[in-house]
Formats: C-alpha cells, sequence, structure tokens
C-alpha cells in the first residue's frame, strides 16, 4: 500500500524556530545593542585595533554609532538577517546556504559565550542557550538526512537538555543565583510576593532537571516533552507579559516582544520532539486513497 510520510510538518516547526531565533536576535542588533561589549570594549581589542592603525577616536566613534565597533555590530545585524533568510528559504541539497547557516550557528555560539562572560562566567547562561546555538545546525540535519534522522533527533534532544538543564539550575538557586528578572517576572504575572515566587520557581527547577531525564526515558518522553514545549512557551511569553504596558510607547513591543521571539527554540524543539514521537508509535505515513493507489498499480501498456 503506497505511504506518504507527513514530515513537511515537522521540517515547518525547524524552520519556524530557526527563523523567529535569527529574527529576534536580527531586532537586538539592529534597534537595541548586541551583548558583544564583553568581548570589544576591552584594552586588548583596542591594542589590536592600533596595530592596524586604529587610533581611539575612530574605535569608538563620536557617540552616533559611526565607531569601528559600532559599524561591525550593524555588519553583523545583516548576517543575522540573511541567516533569518535562508531558514525559510534553504532547500535539500542547497550546501551554500546550509553551510550558511552553520555559520549563523557559529554566530549564536559567540552571542551566547559574551552574554555568559557577562554573567561572571556563570555555566547555566551557556548552557540555556543550546537551543538557539543549535536550532540551525538542527534544520540543516533535517534537510541533508531527514527528519526522523538520528542525527537530527539526538541533536534536538541535546538542545532540549540544555535549555532546560540552564532553566533548572538558574531556577533552583542553589549554587548559581536565581536572575532577579526571573523572580521579577513571576511576581509581576502572578501577583505574588517574592519569597512565594522563589518557591514557584524552585519548583519548576525541578520539573526542569526532570525533564532532562525523562527525555530519555521511552514510557514517558512524550510527556516529558510535551510539558517542556508548554513551559517553554510559558517562559518566553513572560517578557511581553511582565513588561508591555499601554503607557509605553508602542506598549513596549519595541522592548520585549523580541524577548519572546528569538526564544522560539524553547518550546518549538520540544514541540518537535512530540510530533516526531506522537504514537510513531503509531503510523507516521498517511496512505494514499484507494482509486489513486488502484491507478498507480495498474501496468501499462502501449500505444499501437
Amino acid at each position: 500500500m503506497t505511504r506518504v510520510k507527513p514530515d513537511q510538518f515537522l521540517l515547518l516547526l525547524l524552520r519556524l524556530g530557526g527563523f523567529c531565533c535569527f529574527a529576534g536576535w536580527t531586532w537586538v542588533h539592529f534597534y537595541w545593542e548586541a551583548p558583544y561589549g564583553i568581548l570589544l570594549w576591552q584594552d586588548a581589542t583596542f591594542k589590536l585595533a592600533e596595530r592596524f592603525g586604529i587610533g581611539w577616536g575612530e574605535f569608538v566613534g563620536s557617540g552616533n554609532n559611526d565607531g569601528l565597533v559600532q559599524v561591525w555590530l550593524t555588519r553583523v545585524g545583516w548576517l543575522y538577517l540573511i541567516c533569518s533568510i535562508l531558514t525559510l528559504t534553504v532547500r535539500k541539497k542547497s550546501w551554500i546556504q546550509m553551510a550558511g547557516l552553520i555559520g549563523g550557528s557559529c554566530l549564536f555560539v559567540v552571542l551566547s559565550y559574551a552574554k555568559y562572560l557577562s554573567a561572571q562566567s556563570q555555566l547555566p547562561m551557556f548552557i540555556e542557550h543550546g537551543g538557539q546555538m543549535l536550532i540551525p545546525v538542527i534544520l540543516v540535519f533535517a534537510l541533508a538526512k531527514g527528519v526522523r534522522h538520528r542525527a537530527t533527533i539526538i541533536t534536538a534532544m541535546v538542545a532540549v537538555v540544555m535549555i532546560f538543564a540552564g532553566h533548572g539550575a538558574y531556577a533552583l538557586g542553589y549554587h548559581w543565583p536565581t536572575p532577579a528578572n526571573f523572580l521579577g517576572m513571576t511576581s509581576i504575572i502572578l501577583h505574588i510576593e517574592s519569597e512565594t515566587a522563589r518557591i514557584i520557581l524552585r519548583i519548576a527547577g525541578v520539573l526542569d532537571l526532570l525533564v532532562c531525564i525523562g527525555l530519555f526515558i521511552r514510557p514517558i518522553r512524550q510527556a516529558s516533552v510535551l510539558y517542556a514545549a508548554v513551559w517553554g512557551f510559558l517562559t518566553a511569553i513572560a517578557r511581553p507579559v511582565a513588561g508591555m504596558s499601554l503607557g509605553l510607547n508602542y506598549w513596549g513591543a519595541d522592548q520585549y516582544l523580541h524577548e519572546a521571539v528569538l526564544r522560539a527554540p524553547h518550546f518549538i524543539l520540544p514541540l518537535y520532539l512530540f510530533f516526531l514521537w506522537r504514537k510513531s508509535e503509531a503510523p507516521d505515513t498517511l496512505e494514499l486513497p484507494t482509486a489513486i493507489q488502484d491507478k498507480k498499480a495498474a501496468p501499462q501498456t502501449c500505444g499501437s
């Protein structure tokens, strides 16, 4: 019986996750300021620029975003914009476009490392960006090898584990302090005191770590990734929900909406795994109508 695999939906999810992530960070680069300051605004970087005959004034600019650093940050923003387009246009065997997405993954690694240094080298800050760093690679694997290929699935699982291990470590607040914005968002959205918010976050942190374990236990892996998708979505939209207000210009959308958009991999990757594993276990193919099947099976005859 002829069957057609419904894998286009899974591929669409990965495209959407990659696009949102790149598009969100494109907005940060053009509208705000990317978090590369700790890598660029230091003596070692300026001394390197001096070797190429670049003075301090040219290096920092006049304050109108015309310095060397600002110019290059804008150019990096264009790279993010190009990568966001590539997530929608890349096709199977489009090796140049795939190479561009791998380059985009490297951009995410540098960005995540800068945020890690800015957070005083706290490991969860780097780990929780695993979904953003890996989603371009996952999309490339999905195109080159297939959405059900072992490499694609394993990389997606690693990304989900990184996301929730980082979140969980911060939410528990034992070795690494719980970020103030975690507590603030929880208190504002739920209208509770800070201490109550801390208790809720610790419970959420335990559940985050249980997701990382449940992902590898077949009987509960679907439930684990479904919870991860819901929680990932809620934590992503918590930024605009807590920060946006009718009293702000554009209701604060320019300040907070991109914070949810760039975190799309946090819920799209678990959603991808959920639909991938859903009863696959159940039929992962769609049957063609019998009439079409019979027509395909009919013998071909030659004309006289």
